[in-house]
């Protein structure tokens, strides 16, 4: 990480037909860093990553991407610079391979033909993802973790600069969690930006550069993880205590009661 910034959100408003979720947002990314937004539901956390990806319109307020309006950039300039891992995606008929090949869409030319380049990054993505061994199964076929990790194989081979990752463990379990999570830092690890969504705190604290809480459509902070934790901002928000065992460097959290 670095403190150069690579997208830039200024008063932004946005919301879904007359209704605003996200109020007066103004947030600095910087390259290299990952970033998890968190928040309760309905805090304006996916509404943030689709209004920054263009996928909803803004209401007012700009978003510049490497200093340029987002609005400047065509639908293609701005495939190859952000890629999206929605919520729960739907599964297609397809193989994880031919999954894996779309991610290369942008860079095709008129013909639409795959070329060797898009082979190869297509092979390199799945590599990372460590799916080469069922590469040609049906998506359909496989476990929630395997889906996953195919899913991220598409965006790796996308190669952009920016990865939004909107709950990428959500519904799996524990162990397909972590090697998810393993697997955002290894791409992140390549240079890459990432943004996601998490609603686990102990992930959100392990697997964070900074962390952007968030409430009622407006960032309340946004810190480094430890900075996060010793001011006790998510106990207050979530109504949890937090606790750091210090032996096995591990956040957890337990239910906060009242005597």
């Amino acid at each position: 990480m670095n403190d150069k910034t690579i997208l830039s959100l200024y008063n932004v408003n946005a919301g879904y037909g007359m209704s605003t979720i996200l109020s007066d947002v103004s947030l600095e990314i910087k390259k290299g860093e990952i970033l998890t937004l968190a928040g309760c539901n309905g805090s304006g956390k996916s509404t943030l990553l689709k209004v920054s990806s263009r996928q909803i319109p803004l209401k007012s307020g700009k978003i510049l991407l490497n200093g340029k309006m987002l609005s400047a950039y065509s639908q293609k300039e701005l495939a190859k610079t952000i890629s999206f891992l929605t919520q729960m995606p739907s599964t297609p008929a397809i193989s994880v391979e031919n999954l894996t090949l779309h991610g290369r869409f942008p860079y095709l030319g008129f013909s639409r033909k795959i070329t060797k380049e898009d082979k190869e990054k297509a092979e390199q993505a799945m590599e990372m993802a460590g799916i080469v061994s069922f590469r040609k199964r049906d998506l359909r076929q496989l476990s929630g973790g395997e889906r996953q990790k195919a899913f991220l194989s598409m965006v790796i081979a996308q190669d952009t600069d920016v990865l939004f990752l909107d709950e990428p463990t959500t519904y799996l379990d524990i162990g397909k969690q972590f090697e998810i999570l393993e697997l955002v830092k290894k791409i992140n690890s390549e240079g890459k930006t990432i943004v996601m969504v998490l609603h686990d705190l102990s992930h959100v604290l392990s697997y964070s550069h900074r962390i952007a809480l968030m409430e009622k459509g407006k960032i309340l902070a946004i810190d480094s993880p430890q900075k996060i934790y010793e001011y006790g901002l998510l106990d207050t928000l979530f109504g949890v205590k937090g606790h750091f065992a210090e032996r096995e460097k591990v956040y957890y959290f337990t239910s906060f009661c009242k005597n």
